[in-house]
């Protein structure tokens, strides 16, 4: 089963918007470079900007600008914006309580995937914007001095 990507678009627009800072970007122009459709993307900022992570200009000449400096902005602020907590979903129906994995495992699986998530927004918390984006531009550097 795939999992969401609303945080690798997520994290993909906010990166588009810390590199272009001259000017705000179109719902169109983010669209085009995720190669998905305008409606996916407005949608996003909408969910990063009552985060406080965007802003948006209307009318001409508007579009989405960065609400703080990338050097402010980590992963894990975009993964809590546009990502439910938990790392994995728990069953939808009730275990028998009279099993004896079925009355313990939802706490079991609570507590893995609580450690878990812990982890992965520590690692997340510890990479700025401003220092994902140069590990992006080091990427292309390193694609064009290969060809």
């Amino acid at each position: 089963m795939p999992g969401s990507t609303r945080f690798a678009a997520a994290a993909h627009i906010m990166s588009l918007l810390a590199r272009h800072r001259d000017g705000p970007q179109t719902s169109e122009a983010l669209a085009k470079s995720l190669g998905t459709n305008p409606a996916v993307v407005r949608r996003l900022l909408g969910v990063l900007a009552k985060s406080g992570l965007t802003q948006s200009d209307l009318g001409k000449g508007g579009g989405a600008r960065l609400a703080k400096g990338p050097k402010k902005i980590t992963l894990a602020d975009i993964y809590r914006a546009v990502e439910a907590p938990g790392l994995f979903p728990l069953p939808r129906a009730a275990p028998d309580p009279a099993c004896p994995v079925g009355c313990n495992i939802t706490p079991a699986l609570t507590a893995v995937g609580d450690a878990a998530e812990a982890a992965f927004l520590a690692s997340l918390e510890g990479v700025t914007l401003k220092q994902f984006v140069k590990e992006i531009a080091a990427g292309v550097a390193a694609a064009k001095s290969a060809a």
